[in-house]
């Protein structure tokens, strides 16, 4: 299956029949109709009924035709996208980042990006911090948005930057006990149930969460574990338990949750940028700066 089979199919339906098609793409009938017969011998199934007239799609061209129609569309904004790219028309921007900065530093920094670079292209890959530096030598994201517990380790071909430090706070159910509190112990999560996220196997955003509660004599309850940030905030609103989150997630506030400091120990997570090392990408420098200017407010 390829473009050319689904554009022959796209132009045999829109004008209602093969010769009005060869006509409008200059190309022999018996070109256009063997290629729509080999897309169909690739999906073992008729697209178009050939004993109407007008030709009409059959169920399996009724549920194939317009995801082929949106496949066309999308191909053809690609290839005017990287062409414009090409010839210096468009810039590209990849940015990977982890879903908890959209709480906090990436939407404003995107805003006064894109005030400036109007005609560079912004794709945004959602990416765990363990993820990015692959990302980064596989050139699918030019800069990564990073939160690490601890320092990120060293890595040769990657270097890090350091943005700001955001402190951990603890999210709350808003009708929890201690909910109107100023702030809480970490002895909380002996009562409350802890919910840990990420869930992923190369994260160790969780498992340094639980140990540093350990350290602190509290060993947490973990009755939940959800993907990412959003899901796991939902579970707290629903008032499945209690979690952590980055001091900035809380500028954000959400009427179901309470967002409190922990008063017996300071835990900080550090959100840092990544980049290839000795890598020269004037987008890239424009958008660092905008970062390490941004002054995160406290909520």
């Amino acid at each position: 299956m390829n473009i050319k089979q689904l554009k022959y199919l796209y132009e045999v339906v829109d004008a209602r029949g093969v010769n009005a098609a060869s006509s409008n793409l200059f190309v022999a009938p018996t070109a256009i109709s063997m290629q729509i017969s080999q897309l169909e011998g690739h999906l073992n199934g008729k697209l178009l009924d050939r004993s109407t007239r007008p030709m009409e799609l059959t169920s399996l061209g009724k549920f194939f035709y317009p995801k082929a129609k949106e496949l066309i569309k999308n191909s053809s904004a690609l290839f005017r996208e990287a062409k414009e790219i090409a010839g210096g028309q468009q810039g590209w921007l990849s940015i990977g980042f982890t879903r908890s900065l959209l709480f906090s530093i990436l939407p404003e920094a995107i805003r006064i990006f894109k005030e400036d670079h109007q005609q560079v292209k912004i794709e945004l890959v959602e990416a765990l911090s363990e993820h990015q530096p692959e990302l980064l030598r596989k050139g699918l994201i030019h800069i990564g948005i990073s939160r690490f517990i601890n320092k990120a380790s060293g890595i040769a071909d990657v270097k890090y930057e350091t943005l700001f430090v955001d402190p951990l706070i603890v999210a709350l159910p808003i009708n929890h006990p201690l909910a109107k509190s100023k702030g809480v112990s970490s002895s909380i999560f002996l009562d409350t149930p802890f919910i840990a996220f990420p869930k992923d196997p190369q994260s160790t955003f969780a498992k340094t969460s639980i140990k540093l509660l350990m350290e602190q004599g509290v060993l947490p309850n973990v009755l939940y574990e959800a993907t990412e940030i959003n899901t796991a905030l939902g579970l707290v609103a629903a008032g499945l338990g209690a979690t952590l989150v980055g001091k900035s997630v809380a500028q954000y506030n959400r009427p179901d949750i309470k967002f409190l400091p922990l008063t017996d120990v300071n835990l900080d997570t550090t959100i840092m940028s990544v980049t290839k090392d000795n890598e020269e990408n004037l987008l890239v420098d424009d958008f660092l700066a905008i970062l390490r200017s941004i002054k995160i407010a406290s909520p």
